[in-house]
């Protein structure tokens, strides 16, 4: 069997050298040329190249000009740059144009087979996002945005995901992982809220024996467990301002230093985060770091919201009764004509989620053999009025309480009852929270 090819675009002989005697231990054949026309030649003249390393300075052009030629004329070619140290916005710039990745001069060879070992299994699998097929719906928003996982899914550029609550984020960044070289890797996802900021550190990056009060064993972090596959990073919106600190330098350096170590470690991991919140209105408020923000949205991907999508409502709602009741160990129960046209003009502000809960309480009320108008209990987004009494005669400190339950237990409910969460969402610590819950009595 033939040995796959690379073209090398470098004006730089003795780069060409060390990346054509790198490869060739690989066990990849190369070819190399000097300027941009030279590179279009060769990649006009045969298609069996499987990777293209090009550096972004060329004496007729920039590297990002043939970037942009490749994705156009060549677009199942993994394409990476070569870029000087202290040039990573050329490198930035180079991925959202659609290049795989890239690395530093002074090339480090460890980094440079990661990347060629990546790129040849992309190249090896010549195909779109076939996970896709998961996410349901023929709507013109879900074509959309399948062909866009196909498409970042051959990158290793960072992926922002943005959507309301509900609409399958981390759904889509599995995908994205399953569809791209990393997908026998681990998929490694953090919720940000979920961790107290005082164990974020330890939580990411591992800690070692001694490093604090109980750290009685080395620990792995889970940037270490997500080695060589993707991080995904939950609702970053809620990371700690010293932890962007930290995730930034992840980012740019690909290292990290587990707590109580001296040395930082290397890491290979792509990085994709989501929130539901807008992380361009937080950087203006002083909330985010700019540099982080520039840096985790090299490449964004929305999430449709269902309303946005209600075309889809049918398939979904039929593909989650089959769900459900296969889990109650039911025979699914048909959904009538009635039901779905009621279903599929329902806005549903809760997205998906809140489809999935209209559906389970369907099954639950419903005769067994058919769900009915009457089985489906759909809800408005809650008021004002629906949530607090608004007069009570005399008694201002009832309503005030009343008011403050209310809040809370929104809170809890968009924080999927985790208390962390709620409790940085309404800007009080966790021990305030829980005195509050219960001098409430929520619970």
């Amino acid at each position: 069997m033939a040995n796959p090819r690379a073209l090398i675009v470098d004006d730089e002989p003795d780069i060409c050298e060390l990346l054509s005697l790198t490869l060739a231990r690989m066990g990849v054949d190369t070819r190399a040329v000097h300027d941009l026309a030279s590179a279009r030649r060769e990649l006009q003249g045969t298609r069996d190249f499987a990777l293209c390393l090009t550096d972004l300075r060329l004496p007729d052009g920039d590297g990002t000009e043939l970037i942009e030629w490749i994705q156009n004329e060549v677009p199942e070619l993994p394409v990476a740059v070569i870029t000087a140290h202290g040039h990573v916005e050329s490198a930035v710039l180079a991925l959202k144009l659609g290049a795989f990745d890239f690395v530093r001069k002074p090339v480090d060879i460890s980094d440079l087979r990661k990347l060629v070992n990546q790129a040849l299994k992309l190249s090896d699998s010549r195909r779109a996002s076939d996970g896709g097929r998961r996410l349901l719906g023929d709507s013109e928003p879900m074509q959309k945005l399948r062909a866009m996982i196909g498409r970042v899914a051959r990158s290793q550029a960072p992926v922002h995901i943005t959507g309301e609550s509900g609409t399958g984020k981390e759904l889509v960044a599995r995908l994205i992982h399953e569809s791209g070289p990393r997908k026998d890797a681990p998929f490694v996802p953090v919720s940000c809220g979920a961790i107290p900021s005082e164990l974020m550190e330890s939580e990411l990056f591992g800690h070692r024996r001694g490093s604090f009060t109980g750290a009685v064993a080395d620990k792995l972090g889970l940037v270490q467990a997500a080695e060589g596959g993707t991080l995904f990073l939950d609702e970053v919106a809620d990371l700690p301002f010293v932890m962007q600190v930290k995730l930034l330098r992840l980012i740019q350096e690909k290292t990290a230093r587990p707590v109580g170590d001296q040395r930082e470690q290397p890491v290979d991991v792509r990085i994709l985060s989501a929130t539901h919140r807008d992380l361009g209105e937080l950087v203006a408020a002083g909330r985010f770091r700019e540099d982080l923000y520039y840096r985790i949205n090299v490449i964004e991907m929305r999430v449709p919201s269902l309303r946005d999508r209600l075309a889809d409502v049918p398939e979904l709602a039929s593909s989650v009764t089959q769900r459900f009741a296969l889990r109650l160990a039911m025979t699914p129960p048909a959904i009538s004509a009635e039901a779905m046209e009621l279903l599929s003009s329902h806005d549903f502000p809760g997205n998906v989620r809140e489809l999935e809960n209209v559906i389970e309480r369907a099954l639950t009320l419903c005769d067994g053999a058919t769900i009915r108008p009457e089985d489906i209990e759909l809800r408005g987004p809650p008021t004002f009025e629906d949530s607090v009494p608004l007069h009570r005669p005399g008694t201002l400190p009832q309503t005030l309480e009343d008011m403050e339950r209310a809040s809370i237990r929104k809170a809890l409910e968009e924080a999927r009852y985790n208390k962390t969460a709620a409790a940085r969402s309404l800007g009080i610590s966790f021990r305030a929270l829980r005195y509050r819950i219960k001098k409430l009595g929520i619970e």
